[in-house]
């Protein structure tokens, strides 16, 4: 009886969440990224990994329909064009701690190739109040060949990114743009092969998919960096260490502590309590992790595929952007399976949003 009573309460457990996922957009582009304005925009990033032409950041408007952002021509970059205020490749955008929206872009035509030389490779922030470009920070300084600047996180004067294709943390001044690269191809920045939908995910050539130093987040007070590969697990440092600019990289290494064994990982955000959410590819969850390390589920849904960069808006709402990328061509031996449209949904979670 006690089995019996235990199997109901999770599949209505399940029903319940379920039924809790609003959708907000579709697209029949794959998206990667979503993050709201204090006035209630939406922004979305395309991340075109198969180097395909057309928008890569977009507003949608209330009636569904999405627009180039800010304008057309930052978004109709072509190959060979100038790639000077121009979008080469963007893959993660968000509203910042000053109310900017700050915008990657890998400055690589395609997946696996790398970023151009010029000013392909930089951020990008933007005033929505203004629709305009505030500051163009270039990176190319603390580039490497196959660098790939995955994402960014802002704590006072300070950026942080994660370079997902050499194995490495940046450090960066906002008002200088000069940055430093720390824990290069430590443990806690390399990588395991990623797995989707229970199977490890192959490039083109049949090699696995391996992405290194990936999603970061900072605890409200400032005192900690979480960072992980896409293949988990989530370590963290303080940032005092990495203010350091005198620390040696035996000692900063020796910082790093192992905080939670996550899963294959499309994305992560934290709220203002210190619980950091986890999206796992591998089984269509979305898990909470405390600031003490306790796991426990927020949603498990099927509708879920490769739920990406998340975000906690200013009325409690957790969106989800779902882009299926593990089904793209470029992962399934040249054929995609991507069942359009792709959806952002959001689920209340009642938590309150940290920007940075």
């Amino acid at each position: 009886m006690k089995t019996k009573f235990n199997l109901l309460s999770l599949f209505l457990f399940f029903g319940l969440a379920n039924a809790q996922l609003e959708k907000i957009a579709t697209s029949d582009v794959v998206w990667n990224g979503v993050t709201t304005s204090s006035d209630g925009r939406v922004f979305v990033n395309f991340p075109r990994i198969e180097g395909d032409k057309g928008m890569r950041i977009g507003e949608v408007l209330k009636n569904g329909k999405i627009i180039p952002y800010p304008n057309e021509d930052w978004n109709n970059w072509e190959s060979g064009a100038d790639v000077n205020e121009k979008f080469v490749r963007t893959n993660s955008l968000r509203i910042g701690p000053d109310d900017l929206l700050w915008i990657v872009d890998t400055g690589t035509p395609s997946m696996g190739q790398n970023p151009l030389s010029g000013n392909a490779l930089k951020l990008v922030s933007i005033d929505t109040k203004t629709n305009t470009v505030q500051q163009i920070i270039p990176l190319s300084g603390i580039a490497k060949p196959s660098t790939f600047i995955d994402d960014l996180r802002i704590s006072g004067n300070t950026i942080y990114l994660t370079d997902a294709g050499e194995p490495a943390l940046i450090i960066l001044d906002k008002t200088t743009g000069k940055g430093r690269r720390v824990l290069e191809n430590q443990p806690s920045t390399d990588n395991l092969p990623i797995k989707a939908e229970g199977k490890i995910m192959k490039d083109e050539k049949e090699s696995e998919v391996r992405i290194h130093a990936d999603q970061l987040e900072i605890s409200p007070d400032g005192k900690w960096l979480y960072f992980q590969p896409a293949s988990g697990p989530l370590w963290r440092v303080e940032t005092q260490y990495l203010s350091d600019e005198n620390i040696s990289e035996k000692d900063l290494a020796s910082k790093v502590e192992l905080f939670y064994k996550t899963p294959s990982t499309g994305g992560t955000t934290i709220d203002a309590d210190g619980n950091i959410y986890v999206s796992d590819v591998n089984t269509s969850e979305i898990i909470k992790i405390s600031p003490e390390g306790k796991e426990s589920l927020v949603i498990k849904d099927k509708r879920l595929l490769w739920a990406d960069a998340l975000w906690i808006d200013n009325e409690g709402y957790l969106w989800i952007p779902t882009g299926q990328l593990n089904r793209l061509a470029a992962f399934q031996n040249g054929k995609s399976k991507v069942k359009f449209p792709v959806v952002i949904y959001k689920l209340k979670i009642n938590a309150k949003p940290i920007r940075n």
